[in-house]
């Protein structure tokens, strides 16, 4: 665990793109694989590193697009997210 949270970290860390970039393609990745508990974690870190609802949806439409229905079907779980960890925020 401590070397996978070493690997997470490293990858996370802004270098060529920035936080808020990797955090959106971690986000695509888990829809594309349809993992729930990646899909929480990953939208609240998108929206820590400043990502807004509008890149968020446009970045599902390119995962709807590469991933077809069955990623169609997990773009809810993401938008879900979203609603609930904007709303605690306020």
């Amino acid at each position: 665990m401590k070397s996978f949270y070493a690997l997470s970290k490293a990858s996370s860390t802004a270098g060529v793109l920035d936080t808020k970039t990797k955090e959106l393609i971690a986000l695509a990745i888990a829809v594309a694989t349809h993992c729930d508990d990646c899909i929480a974690f990953h939208t609240s870190s998108a929206l820590k590193a400043g990502a807004t609802k509008e890149e968020i949806l446009e970045m599902l439409g390119v995962v709807v697009f590469m991933g077809g229905g069955p990623a169609l079907m997990y773009t809810t779980h993401v938008m879900e997210a979203v609603e609930e960890l904007q709303a605690t925020s306020e």
